[in-house]
Parts: structure tokens; sequence; C-alpha cells
């Protein structure tokens, strides 16, 4: 949608933010991603594209891009989220990088949104509780 349509793009997303949500901007790094994006759109979270991820332990330039990645996304105020972390290896590399979210099998599979959410309590924002 940002890419067809940048200024109903931030909108909605300013919109969300507005309400209490947190979005990411997916598959950073390739595609139609872009740094322009980056101080443009209202998102809290960059998701590193997997493909950087899954070549990680074996590409020196992966380790290159992944951690440029995390670091602009410091810059710019927001938290990397690293994709297709599949193994135990990766997680001291990722912890270095300064990535403290990520999402693969090694980490959780996936599940059924019922499932998911079962065991949680629905609190207004601000007031969130765990159990």
């Amino acid at each position: 949608a940002a890419v067809t349509d940048f200024s109903t793009a931030r909108g909605v997303l300013q919109a969300l933010r507005d309400l209490g949500c947190r979005t990411a901007l997916d598959d950073f790094g390739v595609g139609f991603s872009s740094f322009h994006y980056l101080g443009q759109l209202p998102v809290d979270y960059i998701k590193i594209d997997g493909s950087f991820i899954r070549s990680l332990l074996i590409s020196p330039e992966s380790r290159v891009i992944v951690q440029a990645i995390a670091d602009i996304a410091a810059g710019f105020g927001k938290q990397a989220i690293a994709e297709f972390v599949d193994q135990e290896a990766l997680l001291p590399i990722l912890r270095s990088y300064g990535i403290s979210y990520g999402q693969g099998f090694h980490l959780g599979r996936p599940s059924p949104l019922g499932e998911t959410f079962k065991n949680t309590q629905h609190c207004l924002p601000g007031r969130a509780k765990r159990r």
C-alpha cells in the first residue's frame, strides 16, 4: 500500500498508532523497501528480510547488511525484527547487533489465533497485564 499510495498508507499507519497499535515495515532490505520509508512512515519496527538472516552464518555480506539495517533502525528510533530465525546459532549474532526481536521456527511454530490468544487477558492500552 505504501508503494502505490504513500499518502493514504501514512495516514492509515498514523491512525493505527493513535489507537495504540504498533506496526512494522516488512521485508526491509529487498523489493520495494526504501530508506525513504524509514523517515516518512510512522512504523515502530523494521523487519529484516529473512533472506539475509538465512545466510547470516555463512555470508560475510549478510552479516554486514544485517548489522547495517539494525544500526539504521536504531538511528531512526525503531526496533529491528529478524525474520527466519530457525536455529540457535543465530541468536548470539543477532543479540550482538542489538536485535531484540525475532520470528522463526526456532523461536516458535505458527499456531491458530484461537490458541495464541487463549491465555491472554484483554486490557485497555497502558494497563496491560500478563498471565
